[in-house]
């Protein structure tokens, strides 16, 4: 007898693993784990496993709600678990009650503060930014990730992939050679020691946040000369609140500050509007095979 040809995988199976490698969501949330991996149980963040499930799943629960009463839709689980894993890199709390708080804010922000089908601020960066300013027992740790060249390094190499496949390296390198450029000209104008912008530079925090929320490509410009503008601002923002206001978090308070500006940079430079994969698939035949790499759409779309 001779034997049988093993059966090609179902279509449905292929196109599933197609669909995974070509989202660059997926990328994010696989590196966001690793990093909260890393930090729970190497670096001994002041969180738990146990809080970080809290604030995941309600992360979740608010865009269902989101999508079911707010603004009716698909239920969108890969931007929320974003959101929960990024809290969960970010957010302290006092308390459970007020993670959930947190969770609920950033998400639902995805659905009520909006312009032309664009939501204004980075959904991670509201939540933890108007909590910053409602509650004194909230905060967040921008030196659990230490100055480790390591850690830095690993943080820099695994977020320049994911922003590449989502279209928005531009953002991440820009702000941080614009931030470069602010603290190598302030230590040389104050006659500091090169190690002290280096050591700024490297900090673990600044990398998350260049690489996983500035480069959020649903609330940054359309334009790539609007996006540069747009991460120098921040920047500048940053060195006034932290070298001027000498406040913590100048990061997240410039950047919930400049998304302001988005609106007016996408209509003075206005530009191609980012799609995810997935939208531009809605828009294939059924039982076409093919399956495209992320797109972007016209700005009207």
């Amino acid at each position: 007898m001779t034997r049988r040809a093993p059966s090609d995988p179902p279509a449905a199976v292929v196109r599933f693993a197609r669909e995974l490698a070509a989202d660059p969501r997926h990328y994010q949330m696989s590196v966001q784990a690793a990093l909260l991996g890393y930090g729970l149980f190497w670096l001994d963040f002041e969180t738990t496993a146990a809080r970080c499930a809290l604030t995941i799943a309600a992360c979740l629960g608010a865009q269902w709600l989101g999508s079911r009463y707010v603004r009716p839709g698909p239920f969108e689980w890969r931007s929320a678990l974003i959101s929960g894993l990024g809290l969960c890199l970010l957010l302290r709390a006092a308390s459970p009650l007020l993670l959930i708080v947190t969770a609920a804010l950033s998400v639902l922000s995805k659905f009520v503060i909006r312009w032309r089908g664009k939501h204004l601020f980075n959904p991670t960066c509201f939540g933890l930014t108007a909590m910053l300013a409602l509650r004194q027992d909230v905060w967040v740790s921008p030196g659990q990730w230490g100055h480790a060249a390591f850690a830095g390094f690993a943080i820099g190499c695994l977020g320049s992939i994911v922003v590449t496949r989502a279209a928005r390296a531009d953002v991440s390198l820009g702000f941080l050679g614009a931030w470069a450029l602010i603290v190598f000209g302030r230590a040389a104008w104050l006659g500091q020691p090169w190690i002290t912008p280096l050591h700024m530079m490297s900090s673990g925090s600044l990398l998350l946040f260049a690489f996983f929320m500035i480069s959020d490509p649903r609330s940054t410009p359309d334009s790539r000369i609007g996006r540069l503008i747009f991460v120098a601002l921040v920047a500048i923002g940053t060195a006034l609140v932290q070298f001027g206001l000498y406040r913590t978090n100048g990061l997240l308070w410039s950047l919930s500050a400049c998304a302001l500006l988005v609106p007016l940079i996408d209509r003075w430079l206005p530009g191609a509007r980012h799609r995810w994969r997935k939208d531009a698939d809605s828009f294939i035949p059924k039982g076409t095979s093919h399956v495209p790499v992320p797109t972007l759409a016209p700005a009207h779309a």
